[in-house]
């Protein structure tokens, strides 16, 4: 997260030192990291993404270096201008180089204690009553701002993760986020051409909010299921019916091993303390942990085993309980598939429909048909619709929220989502 967001930060840092107004202005950007080696891979990422970047935009760069006569090939500009993004960039391994700066964008572990111990730290050491924007995707800003003792100077800003792809800021004042860090905050956004929602200042906030909820309930629908039939089958069951007759991207367990069965464990940790009307936890999540299967991505990208095996980024098995190993899914899936009975007439895949101009009247037309079928497939869409809808609602009923429309956007923005759960096909 935090080298996505130092390569937009940079990069637009550096767009602003170039404009002619701006060319006798010092523009610094301190990379705080816990060691050199760790700041060496982060230094390659940006000069690789920056050239990268910069060859989509060479027209724009050949702009800004019009008065640069030295500079005359394509080769010539992309070279100056990765050195002139990199060169805006102070790697160091000391907290104590953030106490001149005025302007502290965290993204560090999603730990509270660790937060507050820095941003302690840094408020004690730092004499220009400096901002502080957190990347935090659950912990309340109240709580930070209060245990650090930042008297309103702090805001979340939640970037979804990769932020150099996604579009989505989730932005959440605490009850005493001074209006200055809004306006600021709302202006470094739209530099980065990214969409912003505003969410109350309640644990989880709208996207974790809906998505821990989310998985719970696939969770503990595949746990009774297994009742009837084995793991294996129960978890392949819903990962299939989540994705297939939802129209999702991902099946939960699939998104669940994207995210990390670890950090989504730590993320209702982090919530359940301050939920009082319901249980943020998963047994499940806590069995695997146990065990040392985790999910999450390698440093390549690729994904990692969790309750899904995966062959190049494709699941191609279930986690077995009983037998402690990964069970191919052709040793029961098509077993599964005629249990689950077939898609309605007319279903489209989610890469098919998530763009599509008519795609609400596509799925007004399948959830019909979906409403007119008696398999478990459509029966387990339908209540696991029903939920994902009720779990919005209930976070604009509970003002976390500001408008289900926040809602919606934040589910197809951030989670890529082809519609948003807050609907009437149901």
């Amino acid at each position: 997260m935090g080298s996505g967001i130092l390569l937009l930060t940079s990069m637009e840092m550096a767009d602003l030192s170039l404009k002619p107004e701006n060319k006798d202005k010092q523009f610094i950007l301190y990379a705080l990291d816990v060691s050199q080696q760790a700041l060496s891979g982060l230094m390659k990422y940006v000069r690789d993404q920056v050239l990268k970047t910069a060859e989509r935009k060479i027209n724009f760069l050949r702009q800004l270096y019009a008065d640069r006569d030295d500079l005359i090939d394509n080769a010539e500009i992309l070279t100056q201008y990765v050195n002139d993004v990199v060169a805006i960039i102070r790697p160091v391994t000391t907290v104590e180089s953030a106490y001149e700066s005025n302007i502290i964008i965290e993204a560090a572990s999603e730990k509270p204690e660790l937060k507050i111990k820095l941003f302690s730290q840094i408020n004690k050491n730092n004499k220009n009553q400096a901002w502080f924007f957190t990347n935090t995707s659950s912990i309340p800003i109240t709580y930070l701002d209060k245990e650090a003792g930042l008297d309103g100077r702090i805001l979340g800003v939640h970037f979804y993760n990769p932020p150099a792809v996604q579009k989505l800021v989730e932005v959440i004042k605490s009850n005493y986020s001074k209006p200055e860090l809004s306006e600021f905050a709302s202006i470094f956004i739209k530099s980065l051409r990214k969409i912003e929602i505003p969410s109350h200042d309640f644990a989880g906030f709208i996207g974790n909010g809906h998505f821990m909820r989310d998985a719970l309930y696939g969770m503990d629908e595949a746990i009774k299921l297994s009742e009837q039939m084995p793991f294996v089958e129960a978890v392949y069951t819903i990962n299939k019916v989540s994705q297939d007759f939802l129209i999702r991207p991902m099946g939960i367990f699939q998104l669940i091993d994207y995210v990390g069965i670890d950090v989504c464990q730590f993320i209702m940790k982090v919530m359940e303390p301050h939920i009082k009307d319901e249980k943020i936890h998963s047994p499940l999540l806590d069995q695997f942990i146990e065990m040392g299967i985790k999910g999450g991505q390698n440093s390549d990208g690729s994904q990692k085993d969790g309750f899904l095996k995966y062959e190049k980024g494709c699941p191609v098995g279930i986690y077995n309980l009983q037998t402690h190993t990964y069970t191919a899914n052709e040793t029961f899936a098509n077993k599964c598939d005629e249990k689950i009975g077939p898609l309605p007439t007319g279903h489209m895949p989610w890469k098919a429909v998530v763009g599509n101009p008519s795609k609400n009247e596509i799925f007004t037309t399948y959830f019909n048909a979906l409403k007119e079928m008696q398999s478990m497939g459509a029966q387990l869409a339908i209540a696991y619709q029903k939920r994902s809808k009720q779990i919005a609602e209930k976070l604009v009923a509970d003002k976390v929220a500001f408008t289900p429309a926040d809602v919606n956007t934040v589910l197809c923005t951030g989670f890529f989502h082809a519609y948003g759960p807050i609907n009437n096909y149901l």
